[in-house]
């Protein structure tokens, strides 16, 4: 098959079924028909791409077997900024035959969560901080998720008696002074369930730091309500971190998301993933982080892709990583500047990973590739 047949077969598909959807009660949003009711659909299975267009006939086999094995969830909000299954955004969100062949290195715990959960939904890898995982449902599930072996609309939710063992482990801990709740997406959770945790966590008295983790104000943002971020408050120093890949994720309906956030005097954090084929140039990089400060976000990590089961088309080498941010430092602000890190396979921490400018003679580099020798340090004689 041509390289093109795909998506010239997406085209012809989508064509057909926007027409379709135009004339379905004459509405026709972004690709995406709200119903009777006013919801909008999440697309869960290869019937649903397929019956958006996002995925041609004769892959509906493939993507079903991958369905099988992998969560899928397509929503609305990202749905309508996909042009075809290959470009940034559907690259990242439609499933694809190669996510069942696991390449050598690659391994369903790559950072080694797993073996360092002392009690269900704890992962405790850093001295002064932990993670707590209240559920594994996701609004999106990304193609080259590291946890994808565990996330899934199944829920993963924590009991409040399992919630209650988290909390004491925590209490019983105390230089833990930083929780990040992850999963899944806390965020996902009701904002009385949310409020709850969030106020649990800060009655222990040793916890000076909040972080939730998210991708839901760029893939749901009308989930951001006015009582969910309500859900955040806390005397405490609370931190919301945003994942997103690609400038075009930022979108204004995002963009209101994360004022609702911020308005609330939470600053928000960002972190991506650098992927082949979603943001492996300069120039689409600058663009996300351009997008992010924009927005008032301000780019916290690029990760390296961790080596999870089926992700190897989005692997892009450490050395490619560190040329692409050579070639940004001196063409953005340093506020735009996130720490290139990659995720030490089997639970041995981060570590920055990014490009160096100082040799080991003693000389430094500029960011335009000029070698200076600088002046010896009279202390070091």
């Amino acid at each position: 098959m041509p390289a093109n047949a795909g998506i010239h077969a997406f085209a012809a598909t989508k064509k057909a079924v926007d027409t379709r959807i135009r004339g379905h009660d004459g509405c026709h949003y972004e690709r995406t028909c709200m119903s009777r009711a006013g919801s909008r659909i999440t697309l869960r299975d290869a019937d649903a791409l397929l019956a958006a267009g996002l995925i041609a006939p004769a892959e509906r086999e493939a993507v079903a077997a991958v369905e099988a094995r992998y969560a899928v969830a397509v929503p609305p909000a990202l749905h309508g900024l996909i042009d075809h299954p290959d470009d940034p955004i559907g690259r990242q969100f439609i499933p694809h035959p190669d996510e069942l062949t696991t390449a050598p290195h690659e391994h369903p715990d790559p950072i080694g969560d797993d073996a360092l959960s002392p009690v269900k939904g704890i992962v405790h890898r850093y001295p002064d901080r932990a993670l707590l995982k209240p559920l594994l449902v996701c609004p999106v599930y990304c193609r080259f998720c590291f946890r994808r072996e565990h996330v899934g609309p199944d829920g993963g939710l924590l009991t409040d008696a399992e919630l209650d063992a988290a909390y004491a482990w925590l209490a019983a801990h105390p230089a833990i002074t930083e929780v990040i709740l992850t999963g899944g997406d806390p965020l996902m959770l009701s904002p009385r369930r949310l409020g709850a945790i969030v106020a649990a966590l800060s009655s222990i008295p040793h916890i000076a730091t909040l972080r939730i983790h998210t991708r839901v104000p760029v893939a749901d943002p009308a989930r951001v309500t006015p009582a969910l971020v309500d859900a955040l408050a806390t005397e405490r120093a609370m931190w919301v971190v945003l994942h997103a890949n690609h400038a075009r994720e930022l979108t204004e309906s995002a963009r209101a998301a994360l004022r609702r956030v911020q308005a609330a005097a939470i600053p928000v954090l960002g972190q991506s993933v650098l992927l082949r084929g979603v943001n492996d140039s300069a120039r689409a990089l600058e663009a996300l982080f351009r997008a992010m400060l924009a927005a008032r976000v301000k780019p916290y990590y690029l990760h390296q892709l961790d080596p999870a089961p089926g992700t190897a088309r989005f692997h892009v080498p450490i050395a490619e990583g560190q040329r692409l941010l050579a070639e940004l430092r001196g063409r953005v602000t340093g506020l735009a500047w996130p720490t290139y890190v990659l995720d030490i396979p089997g639970g041995h921490g981060k570590v920055p990973i990014g490009p160096t400018y100082l040799a080991a003679d003693g000389a430094v580099r500029d960011p335009w590739g000029g070698r200076h020798v600088l002046a010896e340090d009279p202390g070091s004689a």
